[in-house]
């Protein structure tokens, strides 16, 4: 005979992971102390149920509500592939004062001045202190209704009543179900608030946008099963020193996943930055040494970021290595190949390396840059005029080829910068080495092309030629 006790699992309040034994530690997402127990009820067999709409052949099914509609927000429109679709639901997530709220408040205000009428529920919020954000950032529309609401009842309710075709909501954390166990936030609230707020948009076409909060690493807080149920996920991102914003899609089943939008966020509100290459590139009045231009991607935009190199003799027995916006370990590399394969001894000196405007540089096309402004650093000798390096250098000193590399060189000669130096196209071999051309030219700029970083130094002059130059330059 059947037993129907509950069955006793604990799951993870952390990420919502179930294990039917006790554990000090969650399985999924490594959290200490996080699992409680949950009772489940029994599982019964699951009978044949009548059909909401009849099953159709694909090319008869209809495909004009799912056309995207501008937000208003040119950056926004980029990362989302053209705008937000009617029945779609989107989670935006940022760490705490980077600008989400600011960002969706204009979004609605767009929305509600094209004549969409548009439902803002805020519940982190007080709709006064809401309304002081719009008139700082001239968001007052007719057709933006504004409502704080922590129930979920009741934000149904709004929705009914107002018939809105874009609803913001901030956030779904602060969001609470009636008749469902965990405080507002926890695993099994979030699961329950999303998935109500999904099945709306589905059933009445109307657009909803959720703001969700992060957790100190960096990753969307709450279940891993949220990520899921909505149609786009953005991650909005900046450092709170600079007022530089990215936004990048991490989830788009509407549109690409690989796009990036930039905005600058001001007192005024946020504007979209459509050409950020500016902000990382310093402006100097001659040519400076230890400073080099890269041209990195970031999603299919290419953008041109300045890294300056400082090298100091060390008092120290162990010399100091510092990064700002590079990583230390990239940095370690590039010195040990310079140190091998360049002839560039730099292990009795201090090395600062940093990126201009708060950039972060992860691209391996920025090795090069790195190399070129250590090496003019080194030798207090400025790199030439005008110039970008873009390539990825392997332990044997080789400069291996970046993708979209005709994308980088039409950016930097849009720019305005006079000569490239580049990995070489594979070749033939002369005694072991790979020619190096240097007759080409894209827009009236130079493209210089070599093998391996000591080439690469040699044709900028900055390699033991120049060390010995120096040395014979009597001062005055």
């Amino acid at each position: 005979m059947a037993s129907n006790r509950k069955r006793t699992t604990y799951e993870c309040s952390e990420c919502g992971w179930t294990t039917p034994k006790w554990v000090g530690r969650c399985g999924e997402c490594q959290a200490w102390g996080s699992m409680a127990e949950a009772a489940g009820e029994p599982q019964g067999r699951t009978t044949a149920a009548p059909v909401t709409r009849k099953a159709v052949p694909i090319g008869e099914v209809s495909a004009e509500q799912a056309v995207h509609q501008s937000t208003g927000v040119a950056e926004l429109d980029r990362v989302l592939g053209g705008g937000l679709v009617p029945g779609a639901a989107a989670l935006l997530a940022g760490e705490p004062g980077v600008g989400k709220s600011t960002m969706l408040l204009e979004v609605a205000a767009s929305a509600a001045r094209g004549g969409r009428r548009t439902l803002y529920l805020t519940g982190e919020e007080s709709a006064s202190q809401v309304r002081l954000r719009a008139d700082r950032t001239n968001a007052l529309e007719p057709e933006l209704l504004l409502a704080a609401e922590t129930d979920l009842g009741a934000v149904l309710t709004h929705v009914e009543q107002t018939r809105p075709e874009l609803v913001v909501i901030d956030s779904v954390q602060t969001i609470s179900a009636a008749g469902v166990d965990g405080v507002p936030g926890g695993v099994t609230q979030v699961k329950e608030v999303a998935a109500a707020l999904v099945r709306m948009a589905k059933s009445r076409g109307i657009t909803v946008v959720l703001v969700g909060h992060v957790t100190k690493d960096g990753s969307i807080a709450g279940p891993r099963v949220l990520e899921h149920l909505v149609d786009v996920v953005l991650h909005f991102e900046g450092d709170r020193n600079t007022k530089f914003r990215m936004l990048r899609a991490v989830k788009n089943r509407f549109g690409p996943v690989d796009e990036v939008g930039c905005f600058d966020l001001s007192a005024d509100g946020i504007a979209a930055v459509t050409d950020p290459t500016g902000i990382f590139v310093e402006q100097h009045h001659g040519r400076v040494a230890g400073t080099c231009v890269a041209v990195t991607m970031e999603g299919r935009r290419p953008l041109l970021a300045e890294v300056q190199a400082l090298v100091t003799t060390s008092p120290l027995e162990r010399p100091r290595r510092t990064t700002s916006g590079l990583d230390s370990s990239r940095l370690a590399m590039v010195l040990a190949v310079l140190h091998q394969h360049g002839r560039i001894h730099l292990h009795g000196q201090d090395v600062f390396a940093s990126t201009v405007g708060g950039a972060k540089l992860i691209d391996p096309a920025a090795d090069l840059a790195l190399a070129v402004s250590l090496a003019s650093a080194h030798f207090m000798a400025p790199p030439p005029a005008g110039l970008v390096a873009m390539g990825e250098i392997g332990l044997s000193g080789e400069l291996r080829r970046v993708r979209d590399l005709p994308q980088r060189l039409a950016e930097a000669a849009r720019l305005g910068f006079e000569m490239a130096i580049v990995p070489a196209e594979p070749g033939p071999h002369r005694r072991g080495v790979r020619s190096t051309r240097t007759d080409r030219s894209i827009d009236g700029m130079r493209i210089v092309e070599a093998p391996d970083v000591g080439t690469a130094l040699r044709l900028l002059h900055l390699d033991q030629r120049t060390k010995h130059a120096l040395e014979v330059i009597e001062p005055g």
